[in-house]
């Protein structure tokens, strides 16, 4: 577990970490707590690197 989070940080998880933090900051800024939603998925997204990404949405074959 550790391994999966401190390992393989590459831009696409970042952009996913920053959106996260930017939409906790807009639903806090604009009281719209639906966002913060939003803000979890893309929060789980980058801790756990989860999504689709340039190879498309396929399990590793190891």
């Amino acid at each position: 577990m550790k391994q999966l989070l401190f390992s393989n940080w590459h831009a696409m998880r970042i952009i996913r970490l920053a959106f996260a933090v930017f939409l906790f900051f807009q639903a806090y800024e604009t009281q719209e707590w639906f966002l913060v939603a939003f803000g979890i998925f893309f929060l789980i997204q980058a801790i756990f690197n989860a999504g689709c990404g340039a190879n498309g949405c396929q399990i590793p074959k190891k």
